[in-house]
């Protein structure tokens, strides 16, 4: 993957993009209605199944589309986060609450992380925050023995995709980080204190047990599938990573942040998400405006797409080569 010189520094087309970074309340008010009352009505349908003895094969076949539907009401909080899936300020932070909650994940406190994201994205002097942990080869040749290890588990897919949910979602999400002020403190007591009381609730109507068997199937799905997404959208081959001195927050969002074209049903889950080098253009675009902005702006077309089948390969690469420009497998060092 590859950017075309001619896009190599800020353009005369940057400024098309304040056309599409505009909010539109119908727009919105149809993504939530389209998303959270399927999420709702599969719920109640596994509700069902569940109360009325079907076999839970029944239930875990809601499971799949449920956690797709939750892996895009968390792009709509993302959008919350960004403030640009309403124009107003409060509908954001009211929806970017209740979403949250939706998807265990606290407004004010993984805003301030998501923003220190888009401000360090590709820059190895600033690593550490919204990021997944990535070592440069040299770093990784001059590690202890320890480091390697707890290194290549956090890499290791089966850590990564199949425990990383459970630990985000149910550990990470629950508590405050480091450099949090009171109002992000605040949102992580307020999400907390109503997943409990949703939790306490659910289990006085249907069971403590069989609240269990729905939830943490579709939270373990959707938050696979999110790790995924937000995985192959900034590690892959040719990725950007530079030192400080030389970062390029357009290089960095071209370069460093995938297109990646996905079959039209997994971008409506996904929430056109793919568009991820517009996004982190400007982040204020809402993800109903990502699809046209690609369309009609010509350079975003200069962006080579990261397919389905090519993105398989991203979990094979696990090191920064900083002579080659390039992420590369442990083999390869060898």
């Amino acid at each position: 993957m590859s950017v075309n010189a001619s896009i190599e520094t800020y353009p005369s087309w940057s400024s098309e993009l304040s056309t599409y970074a505009k909010s539109s309340t119908g727009k919105a008010l149809r993504q939530l209605s389209n998303t959270i009352l399927p999420y709702l009505a599969l719920w109640a349908g596994m509700i069902y199944l569940m109360l009325n003895g079907y076999s839970y094969g029944f239930v875990l076949g809601l499971t799949l589309p449920a956690a797709g539907l939750m892996v895009r009401i968390f792009i709509l909080f993302h959008d919350c986060c960004h403030g640009s899936f309403f124009a107003s300020r409060k509908a954001n932070k009211i929806t970017g609450y209740l979403t949250g909650i939706l998807t265990f994940t606290p407004f004010e406190e993984w805003r301030r992380l998501h923003n220190i994201h888009h401000a360090t994205s590709g820059n190895l002097d600033r690593r550490g925050t919204g990021d997944i942990w990535t070592m440069t080869v040299k770093e990784y040749r001059a590690a202890g023995a320890n480091k390697r290890l707890a290194y290549r588990l956090v890499r290791h897919p089966l850590v990564m995709f199949f425990f990383g949910p459970i630990f985000l979602f149910l550990f990470s999400n629950r508590s405050v980080h480091a450099g949090a002020q009171k109002a992000e403190k605040r949102s992580v007591l307020i999400t907390n204190l109503s997943l409990l009381l949703i939790i306490v609730g659910f289990s006085l109507w249907i069971g403590f047990k069989t609240y269990l068997m729905i939830q943490i199937p579709i939270l373990f799905f959707a938050g696979s599938l999110g790790i995924w997404l937000f995985y192959v959208q900034h590690q892959y081959e040719d990725a950007y990573w530079s030192k400080n001195k030389e970062w390029n927050l357009l290089q960095s969002a071209l370069k460093g942040s995938s297109y990646y074209k996905l079959p039209a049903v997994l971008q409506w889950f996904s929430g056109n998400i793919g568009f991820h080098h517009i996004h982190h253009l400007r982040p204020g675009i809402p993800n109903y405006n990502l699809q046209s902005c690609n369309q009609n702006i010509k350079a975003m077309q200069q962006i080579p797409p990261l397919t389905l089948r090519e993105s398989l390969r991203s979990p094979g690469l696990h090191l920064w080569d900083e002579d080659q420009q390039r992420l590369v497998g442990f083999r390869s060092i060898k």
